[in-house]
């Protein structure tokens, strides 16, 4: 099993002096304020993301100061939605800890956010990154496009293999690919390339969804959160919506009836979940997952052998590996 902090050490000096300038730029003269911002980096997750970026610029061109904007932009726009979609899910928890709106209720933990893409967007300004800017605002666009779409469809149960694929690249993937992109771009890399990396990383961000959603399935993973969730919260997923498309007219009727209409209740839960565990779903879904996860690799591939590109290969194989 690969170990993140193995696969960080060719950019790790890099990685240290990227969480200096990122506290830095979240902080705010407001007490109540730069203490939640103390608290949101103190519990800080994988930072797979920003390690995305500087693989990326380093196997492009090079690691420059931009770089830095470029990540940090990320992880703020990316910490703004997270603490905005703990509030549109009333979810309490975040990664193991109290969200931001548990602790101080959704008026505050919605200001937060706003704050956070604010700091995002004066970073791009005061540093004249308006191409980075430009690709991680296209990023966010399809992000909220991709969560309105998916509420849409779960509304009406009818949700097809390529309406979930739509959903996941824009809602997951995307950001993943304006990592990969901004990286490239931060490098001075031609725009063909930048388009390139936007791709791959689009592919890594598809494989790195449908990982996610096979834990679902599985009661053995560390994933922190209860087996089922996407169930309860009636998202259709690969595995699920394989499962359906594979059974029998009652089956079907019977298994919707469940998630439409009996999604919190346990035992309707753990029905839906071993009808989709004897069913083609997961096989098919681990399947789908390693051809994007190949796809991706077939880019990479094109490029010149470094450590950048050994260590963005390696965190490519963490995503679909990793136990949570």
């Amino acid at each position: 099993m690969l170990v993140l902090e193995e696969i960080k050490r060719p950019i790790s000096a890099e990685m240290e002096m990227f969480e200096e300038k990122f506290r830095a730029s979240m902080k705010s003269a407001v007490p109540l304020l730069d203490r939640i911002m103390h608290y949101i980096v103190k519990r800080k997750g994988k930072q797979m993301r920003p390690m995305f970026v500087f693989f990326s610029a380093g196997m492009c061109g090079g690691i420059t100061e931009s770089t830095y904007h470029g990540a940090s932009l990320i992880e703020l726009l990316h910490t703004a939605t997270l603490v905005h979609d703990d509030v549109v899910d009333d979810s309490t928890l975040r990664r193991g800890f109290f969200s931001v709106n548990a602790l101080w209720k959704n008026k505050i933990a919605v200001l937060v956010g706003d704050y956070l893409l604010s700091r995002g967007l004066l970073l791009s300004v005061e540093n004249n990154e308006f191409t980075l800017l430009r690709i991680v605002s296209h990023a966010v666009r399809q992000m909220s496009e991709g969560e309105l779409l998916q509420i849409e469809k779960a509304r009406r149960f009818d949700i097809s293999e390529q309406i979930y694929f739509d959903i996941i690249r824009q809602k997951t993937a995307s950001l993943i690919a304006s990592c990969c992109s901004c990286g490239a771009a931060s490098a001075g890399a031609h725009s063909d390339v930048v388009e390139q990396m936007r791709i791959c990383g689009e592919y890594i961000g598809i494989a790195f969804q449908i990982k996610d959603d096979l834990f679902d399935f599985d009661a053995a993973a560390k994933t922190g959160k209860p087996s089922g969730i996407d169930i309860r919260e009636n998202k259709l997923t690969l595995p699920l919506i394989t499962a359906l498309a594979n059974a029998t007219y009652s089956q079907k009727k019977s298994i919707v009836n469940l998630i439409k209409n009996h999604h919190k209740d346990s035992k309707a839960v753990s029905e839906v979940i071993r009808f989709v565990l004897q069913s083609p779903g997961i096989e098919y879904a681990r399947q789908k997952m390693n051809e994007y996860h190949h796809k991706a690799l077939d880019i990479l591939n094109r490029y010149n052998d470094s450590a950048y590109k050994n260590g963005l290969m390696q965190l490519m194989k963490f995503t679909i590996e990793r136990t949570k």
